[in-house]
Formats: C-alpha cells, sequence, structure tokens
C-alpha cells in the first residue's frame, strides 16, 4: 500500500504533528510528505499541493493522509474541489485529527466551516503580525487605538505614569496599588499592577501570542531606563519577605539572627520626652519567633546601622576583585557581545530592502524574515538591559565611602543594599555580636 501525506502550516509551527501520532511503523511507510507553508498574504500559494495532485495523476497513491480536510482549501467549496481532484485521480484521502471520515457529510457540516473561519483568522492575525500593527482585542489601560497602532490615551496614560513613578520611588508595589486608589480612584489587584510594570506594550513594544516582541511600534509610557530599574527592583524584591518590599527602613528583610535561624523585624519603642521637650522613638532590631530560652536580645538599629555600612566599605571592595579576578582576561563584556549581535542582526535586517528589490526575496519572505529579525533584537535588547547600569569595580569604590551611606535618605540607602546585598547575618559571642554579608555575587 503506497501512502503519502500533505501537511499546510504555519510558518512557525513545526513538523507534522497528526503524524508523530501514528507510530513508527506507518511513519516507515509514508513515502513523501508535501508541505506548504501558510502565506498570510497568499493563501492560494501552495505549491506543494499542486505538485502532489500532479504526481497523483501519473502514479497513484492509495492513501492521502491529511491532518484536517480544512487544510486542503481556504474555504469550504476550495476544499471540497481539492478533495474531489485527489479522489478522482483514483487516491483515497483520509483526515487524521477530524472527528469523522465521511468526507462530503463533513464538508457540508459545521466543522469544516469554524475550521476555515479559525484560519482565516490565523491568516489576518499573521498579517497583522507582519506589518507590526497591534493585536486583535481591548487596547491595553493607558492606550486606545489610532493611526494602526497603538496611541496614548490622556485620560488614563496619567493613573499608569504616577504607578510607575510611586514603585520606582519606594520600590513597594502594594503601597503603588494603594497609591492611585487613594489619589484617583482606580482600583486594581497587585497582579494587574505587576501587569503595568512589566508587560512590554508600556514600553513601546509590541507581544504577539506566539511570543515575539517587536521594539519601538507605539509611544511608550514608561522608558527604557525606567524599565530597566524596573525589572532590577523586581528581581532583588522577589526573594525578601512580604510586605517588606517597600518598608520604611532600609533594613528591613535583610537582617537575619544567625544564633535562631529567624528574621530580625524592625520594632519601635514608645517615644520618650528628652530635655528639649522633643519626642524620640527608639529603633530595635528584634528576630521574630524566636524558639531559644531566654530569647535572643534585640539590637539597637541604629548601632546596627552603622557597623553594616562599616563592613560594606571593607568588604565590598575586595568581594568585587576576587569576582572580576575570576573572568578570563580578554573576555568581552556582557554588554559589548550583546551590543556586537544585535548590530550583526540590525545590518541584516538593512539589507532586506535591497534583496527584495532585487528579486532575491519575495515580498512575503522579506516580512517574515524581517519580523524575526526584528524579535531577536528585542530579545537581545531586553538581555542588555538586565545587566548592571555601570561598571561594578567603579561602582564599588563610591559605595565604599561611609559619607556616602550617611547622605542617603532611608529609601536611597534600601535601593543601594538590595543591589549588593542578599542577606545580611548577626553572629552572635557571648554579649557581644558582629555583622557578617552575604553579597549578591
Amino acid at each position: 500500500m503506497r501512502i503519502v501525506a500533505y501537511c499546510y502550516r504555519e510558518a512557525d509551527a513545526s513538523g507534522f504533528p497528526a503524524l508523530a501520532a501514528l507510530g513508527e511503523e506507518t511513519l516507515a511507510s509514508i513515502e513523501r510528505v508535501y508541505t506548504d507553508l501558510a502565506l498570510p498574504t497568499e493563501p492560494q500559494y501552495r505549491p506543494e499541493r499542486d505538485r502532489l495532485l500532479a504526481d497523483i495523476q501519473s502514479n497513484p497513491p492509495d492513501l492521502v493522509l491529511v491532518d484536517h480536510l480544512a487544510s486542503l482549501g481556504s474555504n469550504a467549496d476550495d476544499t471540497c474541489h481539492w478533495v474531489q481532484q485527489l479522489e478522482a485521480a483514483g487516491a483515497e484521502v483520509i483526515s487524521l485529527q477530524d472527528s469523522s471520515v465521511d468526507v462530503f457529510s463533513l464538508l457540508q457540516g459545521v466543522d469544516l466551516a469554524s475550521q476555515q473561519r479559525r484560519r482565516r483568522l490565523r491568516e489576518g492575525h499573521a498579517r497583522s503580525r507582519l506589518q507590526a500593527l497591534p493585536p486583535p482585542g481591548k487596547p491595553p489601560y493607558g492606550y486606545r487605538r489610532g493611526q494602526g497602532r497603538y496611541l496614548i490615551d490622556r485620560a488614563t496614560a496619567p493613573v499608569v505614569t504616577a504607578f510607575v513613578n510611586e514603585f520606582l520611588l519606594y520600590g513597594s508595589l502594594r503601597g503603588a496599588v494603594r497609591f492611585i486608589e487613594s489619589k484617583y480612584g482606580k482600583r486594581i489587584s497587585v497582579s494587574t499592577g505587576r501587569r503595568w510594570l512589566t508587560h512590554p506594550v508600556y514600553r513601546g513594544d509590541l507581544q504577539y501570542q506566539d511570543g515575539n516582541t517587536l521594539r519601538d511600534t507605539h509611544a511608550a509610557i514608561i522608558s527604557r531606563d525606567e524599565a530597566a530599574q524596573i525589572d532590577r527592583l523586581l528581581r532583588r524584591n522577589r526573594p525578601l519577605p512580604p510586605r517588606t518590599a517597600g518598608a520604611a527602613r532600609s533594613l528591613a528583610g535583610l537582617v537575619t539572627c544567625q544564633e535562631c535561624r529567624q528574621p530580625l523585624t524592625i520594632s519601635k519603642t514608645a517615644p520618650k520626652t528628652t530635655p528639649r521637650g522633643q519626642a524620640k522613638p527608639y529603633l530595635y532590631l528584634r528576630p521574630s519567633g524566636c524558639p531559644k530560652t531566654p530569647r535572643c536580645k534585640a539590637i539597637p538599629y541604629d548601632e546596627a546601622l552603622d557597623r553594616i555600612v562599616a563592613e560594606i566599605c571593607q568588604v565590598l571592595p575586595q568581594a568585587v576583585a576576587q569576582f572580576t579576578a575570576k573572568i578570563p582576561a580578554g573576555t568581552p563584556a556582557p554588554g559589548t557581545r550583546l551590543q556586537g549581535q544585535i548590530e550583526a542582526k540590525e545590518a541584516v535586517l538593512a539589507q532586506l530592502p535591497a534583496l527584495e528589490d532585487s528579486g532575491v526575496l519575495d515580498a512575503e519572505t522579506a516580512a517574515l524574515r524581517r519580523y524575526k529579525l526584528r524579535g531577536e533584537v528585542a530579545t537581545l535588547h531586553q538581555q542588555l538591559a538586565q545587566l548592571p547600569p555601570v561598571n561594578l569595580q567603579e561602582l564599588s569604590q563610591s559605595v565604599s565611602i561611609p559619607q556616602f551611606w550617611l547622605d542617603l535618605s532611608e529609601a536611597e540607602r534600601r535601593f543601594f543594599f538590595r543591589e549588593f546585598i542578599r542577606d545580611i547575618q548577626i553572629v552572635r559571642e557571648g554579649d557581644k555580636w558582629r555583622v557578617e554579608l552575604v553579597l549578591v555575587f
């Protein structure tokens, strides 16, 4: 028995999934698989289907396997015509995924019509992707549709901008959610707020269902520098205990007692009146849930802060020097390597118009290649944005000066602590204690 197969698949799909389920013995008996790629702008262009019919007329096989009958044509009439042509040439058409093998009853039913409608929708969406048009559906909050792209909605975009600025200032996602509810009356969930911060559409990019992202397709609400800072803040806040990301004090969520393995929380005593009549509260770091008896003693917050700053100034330059010494000489910096890859792909992009004009590439192939290259460039830019913004060794020298830390506000100090420190261990030695830092690198 002679068997051939026909597959009509999307450009970003791979293989013939329906055949994989038939087993190795059946696959070995298939003489040839005719495969056409779906071209969104030319759905009728199927050279392999034409070649299949020509081969069948000269040497008909017993079976022609297809994944769906709908893959043979762009509409119901076209599909019916091709099934009749193949069967008139002496081959039996078998659909691997349709529920019925009765060809004509299936052609007259709803299944084929719905399959053709879904295919036309996918082709329309593919055409939109190649033209860098927004995906279907309601535009994201802060945008509206117009001129074939997303335009900033002046009525709602200020809410998103205020939310982003609040998060960048204090580093608290929940705090930013509460802020826009109190100021603008806009109530959103924490997951929605995280999507505002991380979704490419707010950074001026379009992300499609196939996972590809195109850069600079419309005006951005979040700038590239802000986006890179947001990504670093979210990455640093991920391992921290809940509700400490935007705490008022810079040491919140970072300090652990090595003796009892419990995190140290910040507690405050009642204010006491000073000789000048000013009320001043005292802050302590106290182990929460300490199981030891007697419990591990609390530590004055200001004293702990001074010791931690002194330890950073001493340890950080040495740790950075050891870290950079492990990098082999002559190894290019990650940023330089990524930038070189970006420039190489952009050079290929710049060549596409000339290749299209000279006839080396047709318009459809050039559009597909441009779409994929732009997606690869966007991925490389994303990797580049996640790298540290400055040279690590130069920055370590700057932050190794005690006065640098003393001049910062608590919010600024919290930002730099979490840039370099993963954990702060309080090591107790009798009535005394000392600080050990666990750095991020």
